[in-house]
């Protein structure tokens, strides 16, 4: 956490004060972090990818494998630990404004807010010290959840079986869509739960594209306790 807080703290006051500005705090949207975190999103993939890759032997770990460790390691859940070690939630009520000082205890404690405040810090430390030097802090940073990730892989479908069961719902998957030749087919698949798509996911098999999509339906449902 140590370089991420550095990167932070060298930050240009332009891009910190973009980092922490929620959308609903300006009248121009350019000046909130929704598009450092879409850049950050990016930088955030590529790091934990490229620091993955060497350490699992194609031997053992395909492409699928690979994916489902990543996705984990950068899940909502993982990217919201990773802001609230970081002091993302006290930065984010300091930098609000007067007038939405009430809102903002509430967004601070939203995944998906912490989650997009953390890619967007990734965002603007990749703009303002390089690819290199930030690359190593997100590793540094995500170190417990990339470990995590390694060592007790989640089978998402499975985690949203369960939390369906507290509520009583069951989840159906469908094929979305298909798309590429018949040897390299990538699927589109929804997961569906009382009439509503929770979350859609993509990959080169239907179990693969379930597991995405079943990543994302859990993360929504987090999104909304």
């Amino acid at each position: 956490m140590k370089l991420l807080n550095e990167l932070l703290d060298e930050l240009p006051e332009e891009l910190e004060r973009q980092v922490f500005t929620h959308a609903s705090w300006t009248e121009r949207r350019e000046e909130s972090y929704a598009r450092l975190a879409f850049l950050g999103d990016s930088v955030l993939g590529l790091a934990v990818t490229a620091h993955l890759y060497p350490r699992l032997g194609a031997e053992r770990f395909g492409a699928g494998h690979l994916t489902k460790i990543r996705a984990q390691a950068v899940s909502g859940p993982s990217c919201r630990a990773v802001a609230e070690r970081l002091g993302i939630p006290a930065r984010l009520r300091a930098a609000a404004p007067e007038n939405a000082a009430g809102g903002a205890q509430a967004l601070v404690e939203t995944e998906r807010v912490l989650a997009s405040v953390i890619e967007a810090v990734i965002g603007a430390c990749y703009l303002s010290a390089g690819y290199q030097r930030t690359a190593e802090a997100v590793v540094q940073a995500w170190g417990p959840e990339i470990e995590q990730a390694l060592e007790h892989p989640v089978d998402f479908k499975s985690a949203l079986q369960e939390l369906l069961a507290r509520r009583g719902a069951l989840v159906g998957y469908e094929i979305g869509a298909e798309s590429g030749p018949p040897h390299e087919r990538t699927y589109t698949i929804l997961a569906r739960v009382d009439g509503e798509v929770l979350g859609t996911g993509e990959g080169k098999s239907k179990k693969q594209a379930e597991q995405a999509a079943a990543q994302r339906a859990v993360e929504r449902l987090g999104e909304r306790e």
